[in-house]
């Protein structure tokens, strides 16, 4: 105990005092529970404070979680507020058994301004579009953003309503505006009280505040609550205050290059199939694509799954579970190369039909190890993909550059769906396993 104790100490003095996010796993690697902290090193070796009263601060699970704990890992980030987003992601990527929060598919919020209207809308949302607009976020604090958005239609004066407003349209001369054109906080385009054009320049002067830091605006809201305050009249002072906040709010927020959430955008299956064809140079629209990963903990109970899609939507009775058999030891290109070898040897057969195509969990030396196990079944595999995760770059079969698509392609979206629901599919049975094994 004593060995464990002093091997978690020299790992919390190793951790950086900046911001980021911990994970903290038990001894066979897995994580049980990850954290976010401005300050990593304060934040974990509180857990491990010999005077810390943990069953009474913080509660009996996590007396037990931390008894349990055998190694620490982290990832250091610029900024609280990237701790955080990263903290949700992996959240939601790995579902640790102690983290109660954020294991539910609700995202962060966007602030989304249409491009290709006449007049541009500007909404909060949490599922953007993935065309036709440009999004600001994601913002880490969704009421703060709600306020800072009533206090900058109140300057710029931009439409928040879901009409399909037309330059063109003559029916607007007799349309009726809403409330927010009389007490001035829209300019009615709906009703045609402004030009395309004059529109347009209020849409710019908003675009570029949310993207500057906002400092002669915020430095002159300060002057106006320091001299209501002066005057004494606290409710006004009250008043500037909230927007102060409320605008400062909008420098809470991620990157949308490094921070994008996936399952925030609706993804339309039959334009993901149709852009994967042409990316792929496919002669016709693939239909049928099944996906490939591996789960294993240092070797131990290692397992695989397979999943099938027809039509871009999960078809699940074509699922199929694989208990690694030939494979000694953590070795994630043999563990590939068997289940491709175990599913595809039917088809190669004539027994069964090949998908489409065939997307494998991984790079180009996962790629690699399931070409050379599907060349051995006897027959020339179909279209073989791999999605490798940090750059999510899509390695194809005859190519030694992967490609890479924009974030907010319909088929990237499309094959990540794939791979994370084969991945969700791998883990599922791998801790069916090693359940089972802990019973035995």
């Amino acid at each position: 105990m004593r060995q464990k104790t002093g091997k978690i100490r020299e790992q919390i003095a190793g951790l950086p005092k900046g911001p980021g996010v911990y994970l903290l796993k038990d001894a066979k690697g897995v994580v049980s529970y990850i954290g976010k902290a401005n300050n990593l090193r304060a934040r974990v070796a509180s857990y491990f404070q010999k005077g810390a009263d943990l069953e009474n601060s913080r509660g009996p699970a996590i007396v037990n979680m931390i008894r349990q704990v055998a190694e620490i890992d982290f990832l250091q980030t610029e900024s609280e507020v990237e701790a955080l987003l990263i903290e949700n992601r992996l959240i939601k990527d790995t579902q640790p058994r102690y983290n109660v929060r954020l294991v539910d598919g609700k995202t962060f919020p966007y602030i989304e301004i249409t491009t290709k209207e006449d007049f541009p809308r500007v909404r909060i949302t949490r599922q953007p579009e993935a065309k036709g607009v440009t999004l600001y976020g994601p913002f880490t604090a969704g009421a703060e953003l709600r306020a800072a958005l009533v206090i900058l239609q109140k300057v710029f004066k931009f439409r928040t309503c879901s009409l399909n407003i037309r330059e063109d349209d003559q029916k607007r001369r007799s349309f009726r505006p809403c409330l927010l054109y009389s007490i001035k906080q829209c300019t009615g385009p709906c009703a045609a009280k402004v030009s395309k054009k004059s529109y347009r320049l209020q849409i710019d002067r908003l675009r570029q505040f949310i993207s500057s830091k906002r400092s002669v605006v915020l430095r002159q809201l300060n002057k106006e609550m320091e001299a209501a305050a002066a005057k004494m009249d606290y409710e006004e002072a009250g008043r500037l205050r909230d927007e102060i906040r409320a605008l400062e709010s909008l420098a809470k927020r991620g990157r949308i290059r490094d921070e994008l959430q996936p399952e925030s955008f609706y993804q339309d299956p039959a334009g993901g199939l149709e852009e994967l064809g042409k990316v792929l140079g496919l002669r016709t629209v693939p239909r049928v694509m099944e996906g490939v990963d591996v789960a294993d903990i240092s070797g131990q109970e290692s397992c695989g799954s397979l999943v099938r899609f027809i039509d871009g939507k999960p078809f699940k009775a074509g699922y199929r579970r694989f208990k690694i058999k030939t494979v000694q030891g953590a070795d994630d290109y043999a563990s590939i190369a068997e289940i491709l070898s175990r599913r595809y040897r039917l088809a190669g057969e004539e027994h069964e039909l090949y998908p489409d195509v065939i997307l494998i969990d991984g790079g180009l030396g996962q790629l690699r190890a399931g070409l050379a196990a599907l060349d051995k079944v006897g027959k020339k595999a179909p279209m073989v993909i791999s999605l490798a995760k940090r750059e999510e770059e899509i390695y194809v079969q005859g190519k030694s550059k992967p490609i890479r698509l924009g974030r907010n392609s319909a088929a990237l979206k499309l094959c990540q769906r794939i791979r994370d629901e084969a991945h969700r599919f791998a883990q599922q049975y791998h801790h069916i396993l090693r359940k089972k094994k802990t019973f035995e």
